[in-house]
């Protein structure tokens, strides 16, 4: 339970730092060449792409992979 809440804590942050980091590289740093502001602001698609791949991810993984079969036990 703790490591599902942690992981969509992880991805929300990561979604979070991408969106601010591209909002930065398009609005802010206007004093960079154009190629180093490309380069950021894919860098900043990269990780909001992560984030919505990795929530897919946490979204369709709702039942447990893997369900132990007990032997049975013989008298």
């Amino acid at each position: 339970m703790w490591q599902r809440g942690m992981n969509w804590t992880a991805t929300v942050l990561v979604g979070g730092f991408g969106t601010l980091w591209l909002g930065v590289m398009v609005f802010a740093a206007e004093q960079l060449s154009m190629w180093a502001r490309i380069g950021q602001a894919l860098l900043g698609v990269f990780l909001i792409g992560w984030a919505f791949y990795k929530a897919g991810l946490l979204l369709r993984r709702t039942e447990p992979r893997f369900t132990p079969r007990h032997r049975r036990v013989r008298a």
